[in-house]
């Protein structure tokens, strides 16, 4: 049986049949991404426990202990500081690899035909082991402290499934223009930095109450509402849901818009990459 395939004008359909029947192949990306994350690196999978350590520290001795800024009620800093930074450092280490994941991978997508999607997802997917381990050590630093581990552990996967279609959705969409734009892996590092001060990692939530302008308008950060997530879940803050459910909306159009927009690109990558 010949399979021809042709590139089709306008706006594509998202195919969902199809990438469920490959399903396996995105198990395949993800395993490759993973090995080759850590494949010839002196300290292997622990750079997954390092990344947040190393930012705990930094930032509790910057802006706890030099700036004053506290987490608010009884919270240990170092544990505020820590858990918003699994949120975010899974989310931002996603956003730049999968913005770069199609022109890694330009080679592979010259010699077959396979959902094209599963590129930039894969490279997400496989920081997911990443983000499992470091919040295993959440565990232990919440012992260490003596903080209690509530029943609100249970919406943890639900913010962990927030942050993977919110990077998701701008990793697809970067990396469709990083083909034909290639300066995308120049700005994307530094909007990276940039979003970190936008979004509640280092402070809390409350202190953007004192300028309901700004407030307002928070949940339209993503990743706003998924660091205040996970400390919800974690250290049992008191739950802003309007925050979170503005920042659940805005991953979802994301992640439907990434592939939207993604599926309109796909034709001219074979072409020009």
């Amino acid at each position: 049986m010949e399979l021809i395939l042709k590139p089709r004008k306008g706006w594509r359909s998202l195919d969902l049949k199809e990438l469920w029947q490959q399903r396996e192949l995105m198990y395949f990306l993800v395993w490759r991404d993973v090995k080759i994350r850590y494949r010839q690196t002196a300290f292997g999978i622990a750079w997954a426990v390092l990344q947040p350590m190393i930012g705990m520290v930094v930032f509790t001795v910057l802006f706890n202990r030099v700036a004053g800024i506290q987490a608010g009620a009884d919270t240990p800093y170092e544990l505020f500081a820590y858990t918003g930074l699994l949120a975010w450092t899974f989310f931002s280490s996603s956003v730049s690899l999968s913005s770069n994941s199609l022109i890694s991978s330009q080679d592979l997508i010259r010699k077959i035909y396979f959902p094209r999607p599963f590129i930039p997802i894969g490279s997400t997917g496989a920081l997911l082991l990443d983000l499992f381990i470091g919040i295993v050590l959440g565990f232990g630093l919440l012992a260490w402290y003596g903080w209690p581990i509530t029943t609100r552990i249970v919406f943890l996967p639900l913010f962990i499934v927030g942050c993977f279609m919110s990077a998701c959705g701008i990793g697809l969409i970067l990396s469709a223009m990083s083909v034909r734009f290639r300066d995308i892996k120049y700005i994307v590092p530094f909007f990276v930095q940039m979003g970190l001060f936008v979004t509640p990692v280092i402070y809390p939530a409350k202190l953007v109450e004192k300028f309901p302008a700004i407030h307002d308008y928070l949940g339209l950060n993503p990743m706003a509402g998924m660091v205040h997530g996970f400390r919800f879940s974690l250290l049992g803050e008191p739950p802003d849901w309007r925050l979170i459910s503005m920042s659940f909306a805005v991953s979802i159009v994301l992640f439907v818009s990434g592939l939207f927009v993604f599926r309109r690109w796909e034709r001219y990558f074979a072409d020009i990459i």
